[in-house]
């Protein structure tokens, strides 16, 4: 028979947006008790990392913008509403550049994706044919019973196969730095899956669906929206970033935590975890720690390591979700040196280029009268073009590189940055989606 032992704490594992905001909700629930925060590193904020260079130029060496549009993106937008931070953002509406204007490049230039009604129905420089005749494409495929497939096997099935190489692939390497191939479809566009395997196209199934309201009747309506939220929608908000670089989102969520009393411990490195019946033990730099529970903000391979001894199938499990490392190269050119204001462009893996695409970062945020670009490299394919541990010079050469060639650029970096990313989680691939 154990002893009982009365505690009443929660920990989170991580101070990355992950780890901050579980914590924030967790406050909500006082059932939980006092909180901590245990972050490895001497720094919150994870993968959002802002550089502030002189005259205000910000490289982010992780994400930039957060989306409006979703039910996280209304939820985060309330998060910053009580966090005050409304007179902070910086919003991009719907009819801004970096909105309307997104680029591919293939077979040697840059093509501009249709944005308007007109140019869907007009062939493009890209695909040869409109657009729009990808709907002529999904009403003739037949159907196919699956509880899940690719995302490149799914378009290329019913919209074709220069549907899935040249808008499908680079549009997964923007989101995820994956492979189309791998991605599950089920998981990414779960409608567009549903519709074909309820009504037997995607077009019939989203003109359904649209008639039932399903598609209006969604999670977003049942939460309460903030001011800013609301006036997100009224302004047609499409993603925003934050005056100063995102990381002030999660400087600003730690110092809000901190004020509400939660503890947060930096360079605090987590060793193992081990659960009892009456509470969960915690080694943290040497020592063990106990708590009655534990919310893990932390990346699946991080978290095998600190389970394996006691749960070593729920570790194996872990393992198995793939990881990418993706590179990071800020540059600062003098001068305006884009061919178009965008917010950049994409390269499809077909290409077989070194890159994943190129960010006109000055163009989404106009700073000064230089031109700021940001270079992701890699990816699911970052050991076929660079190895496993390439030196800084090397990944900063090869972005020179690329942006030079892509975009006829003829002068020389006035700064830049090199971050790798390393084991960023793709959680959303088939055979993974069906275990789970």
């Amino acid at each position: 028979m154990f002893k009982k032992i009365a505690i009443k704490m929660t920990v989170v594992l991580g101070g990355g947006m992950a780890g901050l905001s579980a914590a924030y909700y967790a406050l909500k629930n006082p059932k939980l008790g006092p909180l901590t925060v245990l972050e490895a590193s001497n720094r919150l904020g994870g993968w959002i990392q802002s550089h502030e260079l002189p005259k205000g130029i910000i490289f982010e060496k992780g994400p930039r913008t957060i989306r409006c549009l979703d039910l996280g993106g209304k939820n985060t937008l309330n998060l910053l509403d009580d966090l005050q931070l409304a007179d902070k953002i910086i919003p991009i509406k719907a009819d801004h550049p970096s909105a309307t204007n997104r680029m591919i490049y293939a077979k040697n230039r840059l093509h501009l994706l249709p944005n308007s009604a007109r140019s869907l129905m007009e062939p493009n420089t890209l695909l040869k044919r409109p657009l729009a005749s990808i709907l002529i494409k999904d009403f003739k495929a037949p159907k196919v019973v699956k509880d899940d497939e690719s995302l490149y096997s799914f378009t290329a099935r019913r919209l074709g196969t220069d549907i899935a190489d040249y808008i499908i692939s680079p549009m997964i390497c923007g989101i995820c730095a994956g492979d189309a191939k791998e991605i599950s479809v089920n998981f990414l566009m779960k409608p567009l899956f549903e519709a074909e395997q309820q009504y037997g196209s995607i077009a019939k199934g989203v003109f359904m669906n649209a008639c039932k309201g399903k598609y209006f009747q969604s999670k977003d309506s049942k939460i309460n929206l903030s001011n800013l939220a609301k006036k997100a929608h009224s302004e047609n908000w499409v993603v925003w970033s934050l005056k100063g670089g995102l990381e002030q989102l999660p400087r600003l969520l730690g110092n809000n935590l901190h004020t509400k009393g939660v503890d947060i411990q930096l360079n605090s490195h987590c060793e193992k975890i081990f659960f009892h019946p009456d509470h969960v033990e915690l080694t943290v730099n040497g020592e063990v720690r106990k708590c009655s529970h534990v919310i893990s903000g932390l990346p699946a391979k991080t978290l095998a390591k600190l389970l394996e001894e006691q749960h070593p199938e729920l570790a194996a499990q872990l393992n198995k979700i793939p990881m990418v490392t993706v590179a990071v190269v800020n540059l600062q050119f003098p001068d305006k040196i884009l061919p178009i204001e965008a917010f950049g462009f994409l390269v499809p893996p077909k290409e077989n280029k070194p890159i994943l695409g190129v960010i006109f970062d000055s163009c989404v945020f106009p700073q000064d009268s230089s031109t700021v670009l940001t270079v992701m490299m890699g990816g699911a394919w970052f050991e076929q073009y660079f190895g496993k541990n390439p030196s800084n010079e090397h990944l900063l050469d090869i972005a020179i590189k690329e942006v030079k060639n892509i975009l006829n650029v003829k002068k020389d970096p006035i700064a830049y940055n090199v971050a790798i990313l390393k084991d960023l989680s793709l959680s959303h691939c088939v055979a993974l989606l069906t275990k789970v």
